[in-house]
């Protein structure tokens, strides 16, 4: 692991999901402490009892804070279920798990909300409540809620994920309110600002598009002078997290994941990571890569992968 003296930074993530979760907590763990800003995917986002769930935001928080379900690699550790047992005993919706911890940070954030805060003022105040040094910054302050259409009918993205467990047939996407959403200060700055701009392992449909589909976003990324690198999410033609892979076949993308990866990032790529049980595929990719292990367990892994990602990043500023 090179010198964190020798990263170029500040550093921004574009995340979503357990796996931008995860690289984004090796990259933390790697860089010095408040050079990372991870930008988070907020169409996942939706009501629920009567607060604004986040998922994206907390499982990013969560595994910043080190609090995260290492089971699961999302809700939190340690998390009990005292309100959902009672909530289903009562004759309430339980299909959505959230543990008591995770609620007492619901309501907070709603009232937050209720009182006037943006989305970006109460993902502030939590990282700075859980001491995470990172910053981070939900894409946008307006709503925009992935709308899934699917061979049953249009679904919200919760009822598609969780409810459904994804069982029906994928057929696109619609981030509604996204046309009405505005870049904010704090994520225009961090990506001006930006050294490296890495685009976490999270699903390039559901987590990364919602980011790049905030008016002006992907437009800054394209006008930064820093190396954009993508990780791929695919591991030998699977997801390991999620359902990337399936959703790719669904649309007809039954081979060369990697490629179709990278062509979905048309316009923003300077590099390409991919794992090395995909290394056949690397030959027909049309930027410079990098195949190596990219499956995260423990720290360890996730610092490993986040020192590589960077050094592969500084490499293409060198070229």
């Amino acid at each position: 692991m090179a010198p964190k003296h020798e990263i170029p930074s500040p550093v921004v993530a574009l995340a979503g999901g357990v796996g931008g979760a995860k690289l984004a907590a090796g990259l933390q763990a790697t860089l010095p402490p408040g050079a990372l800003t991870v930008i988070v995917n907020t169409g996942d986002d939706f009501e629920h009892w009567g607060l604004t769930i986040c998922p994206d935001i907390d499982t990013v928080l969560y595994g910043l804070a080190g609090v995260n379900n290492p089971q699961t690699g999302w809700g939190r550790a340690g998390e009990t279920w005292g309100v959902l047992t009672e909530t289903e005993r009562l004759g309430g919706e339980a299909w959505f798990r959230l543990g008591d911890k995770d609620l007492a940070l619901h309501l907070l954030r709603n009232r937050w909300l209720n009182e006037g805060a943006t989305l970006t003022e109460t993902a502030d105040r939590l990282r700075r409540a859980l001491a995470v040094p990172s910053r981070i910054l939900p894409m946008c302050n307006q709503p925009v809620r992935t709308l899934v259409h699917t061979d049953e009918g249009d679904l919200p993205f919760q009822d598609y994920f969780v409810r459904r467990r994804c069982e029906p047939t994928f057929r696109g996407l619609t981030f509604v309110g996204a046309g009405k959403a505005t870049l904010s200060p704090e994520v225009a700055e961090s990506l001006r600002a930006a050294a490296q701009i890495i685009i976490c392992p999270s699903n390039p449909y559901l987590s990364v598009d919602p980011i790049l589909a905030v008016p002006g976003l992907k437009e800054t990324i394209q006008a930064s002078a820093a190396p954009v690198v993508a990780v791929s999410p695919i591991v030998g033609g699977r997801a390991l997290k999620g359902p990337a892979a399936k959703m790719m076949r669904e649309m007809g993308y039954l081979e060369h994941l990697p490629l179709t990866i990278v062509e979905h990032y048309a316009g923003l790529l300077d590099g390409f990571i991919l794992d090395q049980q995909d290394r056949a595929e690397q030959s027909r990719l049309p930027l410079p890569s990098l195949a190596t292990d990219t499956i995260m367990t423990g720290l360890p892994s996730k610092q490993r992968l986040a020192a590589e990602v960077l050094q592969f990043g500084r490499s293409l500023m060198a070229g």
